[in-house]
């Protein structure tokens, strides 16, 4: 199942302008969306990490922010561990050696060395919008070597 096919197939769906690059193991993933707004803070960004993941993946608005990385090494082994599909991250991550090797899906804009803050300060289950689409909490996120595209329902029980 891909996101050329799901495109041609399903004319709904909503497409991200192709920004991001690949950071993790696993290049083709998809599953239900839990988002998070923040701004250069990672800490809610562990703590949905460490929650069990379920195969769905963890959408983190950060506003485009390259000032420092949302994600590391260390949250990729955690996404990793607990079951999570992919991580789309609208900002940096660092430690991409350390990514490469997570079984996991990660998208983001780039990588930056800085490690972010830790004050907490975000929101969970939010609406965000970033690369021209707005993306709700419990929509479907499918991503692979071409892009990234959302739905408000799976289209993979659809897929032959």
């Amino acid at each position: 199942m891909y996101t050329a096919d799901l495109c041609d197939a399903h004319h709904d769906v909503r497409v991200l302008e192709p920004r991001f690059r690949d950071h993790g193991k696993r290049r083709s993933f998809h599953g239900r969306v839990r988002t998070l707004l923040v701004q250069d803070d990672n800490t809610l960004v562990r703590a949905q990490l460490e929650l069990p993941g379920n195969g769905d993946v963890l959408v983190v608005d950060g506003g485009g922010s390259e000032r420092c990385a949302l994600v590391g090494g260390n949250l990729g082994k955690l996404a990793e561990k607990n079951g999570w599909s992919g991580i789309v991250v609208h900002g940096c991550v660092r430690d991409a050696h350390e990514l490469a090797t997570c079984d996991v899906g990660i998208k983001a804009l780039g990588t930056h060395p800085r490690k972010s803050g830790k004050t907490g300060a975000g929101n969970e289950a939010v609406t965000v919008s970033f690369a021209g689409v707005t993306i709700a909490p419990g929509e479907w996120l499918y991503a692979d070597d071409d892009g990234i595209l959302v739905s408000t329902r799976p289209l993979h029980a659809e897929a032959t």
